[in-house]
């Protein structure tokens, strides 16, 4: 198949090929037209991030990081939602800075909820905590149940409710609600999905490991301020102070718990980051927002195109009779 995508393509009057998360597949592409890749991250900052990308033999390494670069060199423009990515491709893969941008990407909703929804957000008589995610241990959900316990010590009645798996049996609390499996394509899972983002007062996600997270962009349009890691891609959806805030990778359940108490107790707070956190979306962490400034850049580079190959075309051939 790959062998006669270069003719398909070129039979094809196509100004600009898109290829989200494809580099494996344009790294031998020869054509002629511009190739915007975007991704959330690249192989060298996969690389022992995540348990699949690790302990690979020397051999797979060499090949992945070098289909990498291979494509991210062919591209004409790439397109990362955050800065950790985007300074990889700069240091890593030396790509040129005025063809790597981090333009942020949206939340994963096919309709965002009404501002008023969002605006209107009260906090709940107890601290609500919403964990969602199905890798508990690469979510940090041991670091969300200690959490919990800690809260009770600073004397907050929370409540946790695990949404997207199971934990193991040894965490186990009166407080803590499990919900296995939501099904969106399901409206009565779908809207009792929203209802957990409409009630909880934080998406609690105290993650070990994480190239973006657009659930922090979907809690943002629902005006629910995020408390999370500081690792990865994930400072491209949160801004501390803004739409939530982010501690260090080394952060347990005692840090996340004074965090959280404080912001709970906090009820003018509280409300300026509902506020804050809805306008983040509104501004920034929307697919329009992510369109129209990808559209901007398409266009930019499209003249730079043009205006290269209008200086190749222009250059003089001498002959130099021998």
């Amino acid at each position: 198949m790959l062998n006669c995508l270069p003719r398909k393509l070129s039979d094809s009057n196509f100004d600009v090929i898109f290829a989200p998360a494809c580099a494996s597949e344009t790294a031998f592409l020869e054509i002629n037209t511009p190739i915007v890749i975007v991704e959330d991250a690249n192989f060298a900052l996969l690389h022992n991030y995540y348990a699949q990308f690790s302990n690979l033999l020397q051999r797979s390494y060499y090949e992945a990081n070098t289909l990498e670069g291979l494509a991210l060199t062919k591209a004409a423009l790439v397109l990362h939602p955050s800065p950790w990515a985007r300074l990889s491709s700069l240091e890593n893969y030396h790509v040129a800075q005025e063809k790597v941008y981090a333009v942020p990407f949206g939340a994963n909703v096919d309709t965002p909820p009404p501002a008023e929804v969002a605006l209107t957000r009260k906090k709940s008589d107890q601290c609500t905590l919403f964990f969602i995610g199905v890798d508990w241990e690469r979510k940090g959900g041991a670091i969300a149940f200690e959490t919990l316990l800690k809260l009770e010590e600073l004397g907050i009645q929370a409540e946790l409710t695990i949404c997207g798996c199971v934990p193991p049996p040894q965490f186990s609390h009166e407080r803590m609600k499990v919900i296995p499996f939501l099904n969106r394509k399901d409206e009565k899972q779908r809207r009792e999905m929203e209802k957990l983002f409409e009630t909880s007062d934080f998406l609690f996600l105290p993650t070990r490991g994480e190239c973006y997270g657009m659930v922090f962009c979907e809690a943002s349009s629902y005006g629910l301020p995020s408390i999370t890691t500081d690792t990865g891609g994930v400072s491209g959806a949160v801004t501390n102070g803004e739409n939530g805030f982010m501690l260090p990778l080394s952060a347990g359940g005692a840090e996340y718990a004074e965090l959280i108490a404080k912001v709970y107790r906090d009820d003018q707070r509280y409300a300026e980051l509902v506020q804050s956190s809805r306008a983040a979306y509104e501004n920034r962490l929307n697919w329009d927002a992510w369109g129209m400034t990808v559209t901007k850049l398409i266009h930019e580079m499209l003249e730079r195109e043009e205006a290269s190959r209008t200086t190749a075309r222009s250059v003089p051939t001498i002959h130099i009779n021998a």
